[in-house]
């Protein structure tokens, strides 16, 4: 009688998820070292809003789990990058990117904001995490790299001022090619700008209608607090079509509230958001 398939063909297992898994497994067995360092763009020359935007959520997530950091800029913080995606952090003998990336490392040492939450609860929270990136982080990139006079006011002007000329402008059109062809992968490249704006107030109004009167989204902090922190801060404090987004979060002042709380908890300046809170 011939073997099945399933009886047949060994299972492969490739060797970088082995290697991926060893890593995290080895990391968990180990303390939070006090030395660990969040490396991001320079945050006055160079720093854009997306990347502002995620390095705050990461900063934010740190601190909502007590762990100790510094913040290290580097002008090649991209290149560094495990990802090529900022911010990341050097703990241990480890790099690790991106937000998601970081919470995954951290809950392996058996540091966890959603332990109190259920399987329905974490599933709702993932789906407002997407949201952030799908609408907000988008919404960002766009206004960075495809709106003009975001574009030469502010973008390449910060992008390209760790670099000498004519590489400063080489390393701006490349990145901006790379941005614009992600975007249309995302259809995000035919919108117009009272669009993007749109996407950004709609996304608004869910975070808004799902904090309702509640201090945080799932009662107690977790890792979508620390994201939504690190967007919407960033959308009040940027240069970069300031008036705009103002306006937008005008119309939410839960949220607004919601981010004053964290800048408490994380000692930032409140003064623009108090200027957006109704008296």
């Amino acid at each position: 009688m011939p073997k099945s398939d399933s009886q047949s063909k060994p299972h492969v297992v490739s060797p970088k998820l082995i290697s991926e898994r060893f890593t995290i497994e080895l990391g968990a067995q180990e303390p939070w070292p006090n030395d660990v360092k969040l490396y991001q763009p320079y945050e006055v020359e160079q720093i854009l809003l997306p990347d502002n935007a995620n390095s705050l959520a990461v900063q934010a997530f740190l601190q909502m789990c007590h762990l100790q950091y510094q913040v290290v800029p580097r002008a090649n913080a991209e290149a560094m990058s495990p990802t090529g995606k900022v911010p990341f952090i050097k703990c241990g003998a480890f790099v690790v990117s991106e937000l998601e990336g970081i919470v995954q490392f951290v809950n392996n040492r058996g540091i966890t904001l959603t332990d109190k939450l259920n399987n329905e609860e974490k599933s709702d929270m993932r789906a407002y995490m997407c949201l952030v990136h799908n609408v907000l982080e988008k919404a960002e990139l766009y206004i960075c790299w495809m709106d003009n006079e975001a574009y030469n006011d502010v973008t390449s002007k910060r992008h390209g001022s760790v670099y000498p000329w004519p590489l400063n402008h080489i390393q701006n059109w490349t990145k901006r090619r790379a941005v614009m062809k992600n975007l249309k992968v995302w259809n995000w490249y035919d919108k117009k700008l009272d669009e993007v704006f749109q996407e950004v107030e709609n996304a608004c109004q869910a975070l808004s209608d799902r904090l309702d009167d509640k201090e945080y989204f799932f009662g107690n902090r977790t890792e979508l607090d620390a994201l939504v922190f690190g967007h919407l801060y960033s959308l009040c404090t940027t240069c970069v079509r300031l008036k705009n987004f103002q306006n937008i979060l005008k119309k939410f002042q839960p949220l607004l509230k919601y981010c004053d709380r964290i800048c408490k908890l994380m000692d930032k300046d409140t003064e623009c958001l108090e200027d957006l809170l109704t008296k």
